[in-house]
């Protein structure tokens, strides 16, 4: 069953510091604060690296050395390839394992990904898992077999990360569950008044309880799938609160992102009377990213809802600009990295300021591994009086990056998760590598977590206290 084997095959998860799908940014995770030196928390001595075993730093520094080389990244799917036929399957999954595999996944089987876990427990650090399945246009499967098989998969998710210890965590990707094709097509509909009308929280609450889907604007297939889709929500979603599980949804391309909210929101308002259990992400490097979040925060108030949002700055920006390019419509991403964290810090203080007011109702999770970010959000929380373990502010990152932010909230106390993905060799791989090639700038940006990595081996090295 936790041999996942076929079942999971590449995403679109960003494996990068813009998105935690995992959702970060990554040129500033090398950053120093200007405000270090007024914090408590230090991300530049690198001492939370003596938590880790011998092999941890080497192997870290062995990751972060090649993720340097743009030309190693551009072609590793091809070295991989390459090597895989002359070291053959076994030599080749056992190599992976001990290097890449073993610093960004969790595992396969059920007592790996049970002991990746308790490792990062026993680091002052939660996991919260996500399975590496998605779709993208045209990628369409034909019936519903392929959603229903993922829908297991997910059911499985939510069991695992009960597992987790106090206030577990899981991310899901909803074109796991429903075509992304109906998603975009969604999207455009949510962008006619008359259609935006009918599709509405409400009734897609309606069709999750067993009312047809009959949508004029949607064709006889498109209806049966939307309606299969929306139950496969909703079971997911009821499944986590009864195994007191968040589900943190994670957005997409901006072509099916207003999809992606509609049927969150529908989660939400079947899931969070009384507690948020169903969050939304929300991209900080899309210029409407302060408009979405606070629309969704009113139609939330509107109905009663309690309200958990991931803040991310965002994945797909290289593709999404190029979208925009050959279509023709304005680019949709900041114009500039200022720009970018301005975004992020007007969503971020938003949130803060209610949480502070409002409490347990509104949930965050600060999914950056950018160092300012963090640091504000950390002296946000101590002016508003809201507690380290009150769970209503927490902190992500992704597993095997940025460790000297993760380990440092960890140990002082603060709620932090790391974003772990887990399958099989072969499924997780295409995974990882399509992540490096989309963000090869980000990874050339950890030069910082390398140095520091550096330092404690050469401290080992060296014999010193």
């Amino acid at each position: 069953m936790w041999g996942l084997g076929r079942s999971l095959r590449s995403s679109l998860v960003p494996l990068s510091p813009w998105t935690l799908s995992l959702s970060h940014t990554g040129r500033s995770c090398h950053r120093a604060s200007a405000h270090g030196a007024n914090s408590a928390l230090n991300f530049s001595d690198g001492k939370v690296f003596r938590l880790k075993s011998r092999w941890e730093v080497m192997r870290g520094l062995l990751i972060f050395q090649m993720c340097s080389f743009p030309t190693l990244v551009k072609n590793s799917e091809k070295l991989m390839g390459v090597s895989r036929r002359l070291l053959g399957r076994r030599l080749f999954e056992w190599g992976m394992r001990s290097t890449v595999y073993g610093q960004f996944v969790a595992g396969e089987t059920l007592p790996e990904i049970q002991a990746s876990m308790e490792r990062l427990r026993k680091l002052g650090i939660r996991p919260m898992l996500a399975v590496p399945i998605e779709e993208d246009l045209g990628e369409g499967k034909t019936g519903e077999l392929w959603y229903e098989q993922n829908e297991a998969i997910m059911m499985n998710c939510v069991d695992l990360s009960s597992l987790g210890g106090d206030r577990p965590m899981m991310q899901l990707k909803i074109t796991a569950l429903m075509s992304a094709d109906l998603c975009k097509v969604l999207s455009g509909c949510l962008s006619d008044p008359s259609q935006r009308k009918a599709l509405s929280p409400h009734s897609m609450v309606s069709i999750m309880e067993g009312e047809d889907s009959k949508f004029s604007f949607l064709s006889e297939q498109q209806n049966q799938h939307l309606q299969n889709s929306v139950r496969r929500l909703s079971r997911v979603g009821k499944h986590a609160v009864q195994k007191q599980v968040r589900v943190l949804v994670d957005a997409e391309y901006t072509y099916m992102n207003p999809a992606l909210s509609l049927v969150t929101m529908a989660m939400m308002a079947q899931c969070n009377r009384e507690e948020p259990w169903i969050w939304n992400t929300y991209q900080c490097y899309l210029k409407d990213s302060l408009r979405n979040l606070s629309q969704d925060l009113d139609t939330a108030v509107g109905l009663g809802l309690c309200f958990g949002v991931k803040l991310v700055r965002g994945a797909y920006m290289d593709k999404e600009r190029k979208l925009a390019k050959i279509k023709g419509y304005p680019d949709p991403i900041q114009p500039d990295w200022e720009a970018t964290n301005r975004s992020y810090n007007g969503c971020l203080d938003k949130l803060l300021d209610l949480i502070g007011q409002q409490g347990p109702r509104y949930n965050l999770i600060v999914a950056s591994h950018n160092e300012e970010s963090v640091l504000h959000a950390v002296r946000r929380m101590t002016d508003l009086g809201i507690d380290k373990p009150s769970g209503a502010i927490c902190f992500g990152q992704l597993l095997g990056m940025c460790d000297h932010v993760s380990l440092t909230l960890g140990q002082a106390g603060y709620l932090v998760y790391k974003s772990i993905p887990y399958g099989s060799v072969d499924s997780v791989l295409p995974y990882l590598v399509r992540r490096a090639q989309e963000n090869q700038s980000v990874l050339q940006g950890i030069r910082k977590e390398r140095d520091l990595l550096h330092q404690e081996w050469k401290r080992r090295l060296l014999g010193r206290n």
